[in-house]
């Protein structure tokens, strides 16, 4: 960029997000032939329900422009869902409908005057968003002792940095957690709830994978703390339908003016969400029992090879947990140091290029979650397998048993190879 590029100072030094980078890189590294294990792009690999396609081809001839907060219908489906899901007392009037969580996410920022406070490792989004609006954030770092989560102690210590502020602070929490896998149980919840009503801070409480927690047990924290919560969700990571492009706020009474002004600014930018995409959504968000029987199977596979993968990987001598929702592992390489610094690689971006490099497997660095550029922590998102063939050969089992030995080998073959690939060149 020189000093006549007619473009915003913000974005100096910014690229295209590194998931989406790695994405065409893979693509790319396939169209020369190569063997490429994509763990790095965060996308349910599962088809999206049928009744929710049925609905959408049923609503393709819909070509009016919607109310900017969301069709009404639709925001009746999406209170319901949380009134059912996350036992919360929420009306459609505190709902807004975007193009996406991203979307509304930027809008929120763009909203709320104050300070972020971010969880690391966090979202690449997050960071990003805050500074291309030049708003200025906290980072709390946490470690893998800490399962990747936040402590009471470290919240409370953060909101003391701007108590002399008169303007609130919004904290982002996102669980479970992109790109850590762990999640916060009710009693951790609690005290983060009874932190943030004490210093009157603001929670974004992103859940866009609460739904695919792999018990099915996701507790949102807006039931602890429903006067400073919102809640964000949508269609991409339960549903399957991150192409679609339809994320959810709900907002609290109490937080209307914002709510507005972020509807203020979505009506001179997007407009309103596609009209056959929000009249499809109200069939996922009224759910019933075939989406359910859904849910239960994806969280089902996502369960087994989550849990097969991270102790594959943890009888290296790396440093993962058992997830307990989304599909992530955040895998430490710590243990690995001086034998990869052998090998010229004292980055987790320089890790990542040389896995990559050697074997065809694709992970995302650590440094782009907001961690240290030397430390050597990376994403791997486990979700490069068939989805369509795992989810229906997962039917024929009943619910009420395991999936059988050799499931994921079978099924979820090229997250199951690359896990085994890296293990060997770890080991190597």
């Amino acid at each position: 960029m020189t000093a006549s590029d007619p473009i915003n100072p913000q974005l100096q030094g910014m690229g295209v997000s590194p998931t989406f980078a790695l994405n065409q890189k893979c693509a790319e590294l396939q169209k020369q032939g190569k063997a490429v294990y994509n763990l790095g792009l965060g996308e349910s690999p599962f088809p999206i329900p049928k009744e929710v396609v049925r609905s959408l081809a049923q609503n393709a001839a819909q070509n009016r422009y919607l109310p900017v907060k969301g069709l009404q219908a639709l925001r009746e489906a999406v209170a319901d869902f949380h009134r059912k899901k996350d036992l919360l007392s929420v009306q459609a009037d505190d709902v807004v409908i975007g193009p996406g969580t991203k979307e509304l996410l930027f809008l929120l920022q763009l909203a709320f005057d104050g300070k972020i406070i971010l969880s690391s490792p966090y979202w690449v989004s997050y960071e990003s968003q805050a500074r291309i609006l030049g708003n200025k954030f906290q980072v709390l770092h946490t470690s893998f002792t800490d399962q990747w989560l936040i402590s009471p102690e470290s919240l409370a210590e953060a909101c003391k940095t701007t108590a002399r502020s008169k303007s609130r602070s919004l904290l982002i929490l996102n669980y479970p957690g992109n790109p850590s896998g762990t999640t916060y149980t009710e009693g951790q919840l609690r005290e983060i709830a009874a932190v943030a009503r004490k210093h009157n801070l603001i929670i974004l409480s992103d859940e866009i994978y609460g739904q695919i927690h792999h018990q099915g047990k996701h507790i949102s924290v807006a039931r602890f703390y429903p006067e400073g919560t919102i809640v964000c969700s949508g269609l991409s990571k339960w549903c399957a339908a991150g192409g679609w492009r339809l994320g959810t706020f709900v907002f609290p009474p109490q937080l209307s003016a914002l709510r507005n002004a972020m509807a203020t600014v979505a009506s001179e930018t997007f407009s309103s969400v596609s009209s056959p995409i929000q009249h499809a959504a109200i069939t996922a968000f009224k759910g019933g029992e075939d989406l359910e029987t859904y849910l239960k199977h994806v969280r089902r596979i996502f369960s087994a090879l989550g849990s097969e993968s991270a102790k594959k990987l943890s009888a290296t001598g790396c440093q993962v947990h058992i997830p307990q929702g989304g599909f992530y592992h955040f895998i430490d390489f710590s243990p690995f140091a001086k034998k990869l610094e052998k090998r010229g690689i004292r980055t987790s971006t320089e890790l990542c290029e040389k896995l990559l490099q050697d074997t065809g497997v694709a992970i995302l660095p650590g440094a782009v979650f907001g961690r240290a550029k030397e430390e050597l922590t990376a994403r791997l998102a486990y979700v490069d397998f068939d989805g369509g063939k795992a989810l229906e050969e997962s039917y024929k089992i009943p619910l009420s048993k395991e999936l059988p030995s050799g499931f994921t080998k079978k099924f979820c073959t090229k997250v199951v190879v690359a896990v085994d690939l890296i293990v060997e060149w770890l080991r190597k």
